[in-house]
């Protein structure tokens, strides 16, 4: 009786300290502090933390009706602030918040670095060949718009063909510039075969940077360049989100 009376108190401890840690839970907001780098910086390792893929149904149901629950004033006693914030994790990594659907694994921020590092790898591989370079650079951009379109604004549909004409701008600059800088290296003459090979290993990069930056301030993703490079307009939850949806997630409740 004396260990179980001694056991319990310390247990509670335990778990008020560890509950401590987190900040008061708020529905709906970050985590961490949005004004300074640091705290932007633990948001988005929230954001594309890949543990969130192997969520099962059944924790995803816990993590949803826990929030309910929070919502509707009628959390459970003994909830810590750790669990909400945990839940609100799960829920957000996973299901669209316009239409409450699962997004295709490859195509959630959490999935971003392990599905995206193979294209990135294969962007990289020397001594490519023409059609490797054009799948390369095809692949990747057709990733990317993948992820545009699972996480877009689905209050305000867009008709299908601007997500086409986007799409196939993208892809088509990106294969033409990667080419392009490719058959310009093979004809320079007054590089030395390693300088050359050192070269094409960097042709990817303007290819996909310039295409980053043309897309940012267009339809498909319109917040990622002020989401990403001005504090003022964060918290922005998803980078490739369209800036609706970021206007919409930084409103107060």
């Amino acid at each position: 009786m004396a260990d179980t009376a001694t056991t319990a108190p310390v247990a509670a401890a335990s778990a008020a300290s560890a509950s401590s840690d987190a900040p008061p839970f708020q529905l709906g907001k970050p985590r961490f502090q949005q004004t300074s780098f640091y705290g932007r910086f633990r948001h988005f390792l929230d954001i594309i933390d890949p543990r969130t893929l192997f969520v099962t149904e059944r924790r995803l149901r816990e993590a949803v009706q826990l929030l309910e629950d929070y919502k509707n004033g009628t959390l459970r006693p003994g909830v810590t602030n750790e669990q909400l914030w945990s839940a609100q994790k799960i829920k957000q990594a996973i299901l669209h918040p316009d239409t409450n659907e699962k997004i295709f694994m490859p195509f959630r921020m959490s999935g971003y670095i392990p599905f995206g590092t193979p294209i990135v790898v294969g962007l990289l591989l020397p001594n490519q060949t023409l059609a490797s370079t054009i799948f390369w650079q095809w692949l990747n951009q057709s990733h990317n718009a993948c992820v545009n379109y699972a996480n877009r604004n689905a209050t305000k549909p867009s008709p299908a063909s601007k997500f086409i004409q986007g799409y196939l701008g993208a892809v088509i600059s990106a294969v033409s510039i990667a080419v392009g800088l490719n058959v310009l290296v093979q004809k320079a003459n007054k590089f030395t075969p390693a300088t050359r090979l050192l070269i094409q290993r960097f042709v990817p990069f303007p290819a996909v940077g310039r295409l980053s930056c043309r897309r940012a301030p267009g339809c498909s993703s319109p917040c990622k360049a002020s989401c990403a490079w001005q504090p003022s307009a964060w918290p922005c939850r998803w980078p490739s989100a369209s800036s609706r949806r970021c206007q919409r997630l930084k409103r107060p409740n």
